[in-house]
């Protein structure tokens, strides 16, 4: 296929089993979604979090993240090279773990997480400043999961205000 003069791959479910790599990527198949993959992907960090959440240290939990985001750069930078495209769409690893350190950090209730998740998706869509210049100018795999990051903090920023307004 081509786009722009330049060809890529079209991912499927044989190329994200083609490669570890590809199937973390791409969510364990969220980032096929044909709308909205990375509203998908952010909804695949629910059941990760809810499964790390009690069985981990708040230390361990993030150094878990940590762990994730370094292998979140090399899996897009992989990934984003065999598609032909550095930032696809379908890639939603940034999403996912941008999500759940969003989590880590939400107060409980499905009332905040749902407003967390809203806030998240807002900032990641719209791409507020800076977060659209990192996005168009930093690029591989820590540019895609860096932007994300950026936008879990907005959203975290959001949420501590609301949180503050309400006491």
């Amino acid at each position: 296929m081509t786009i722009s003069g330049e060809s890529y791959v079209a991912p499927g479910w044989r190329f994200l089993l083609s490669h570890p790599a590809h199937l973390l990527a791409f969510g364990f198949g969220s980032g096929l979604a044909g709308k909205a993959p990375g509203t998908f992907g952010t909804l695949v960090a629910f059941p990760m979090y809810w499964y790390l959440s009690p069985r981990l240290t708040d230390a361990v939990f993030l150094l878990v993240l940590i762990w994730a985001f370094a292998i979140g750069v090399w899996i897009c930078d992989i990934t984003g090279k065999a598609l032909g495209v550095p930032d696809h769409g379908g890639i939603v690893w940034d999403e996912i773990v941008a999500f759940v350190l969003v989590l880590f950090f939400t107060p409980s209730g499905w009332e905040w997480s749902l407003l967390a998740f809203a806030l998240f998706r807002f900032f990641d869509i719209v791409k507020p400043p800076p977060i659209r210049y990192f996005d168009s100018n930093w690029h591989g795999g820590f540019g895609v999961m860096f932007d994300d990051l950026i936008a879990a903090g907005y959203t975290l920023m959001c949420l501590a205000l609301i949180k503050s307004l309400l006491i």
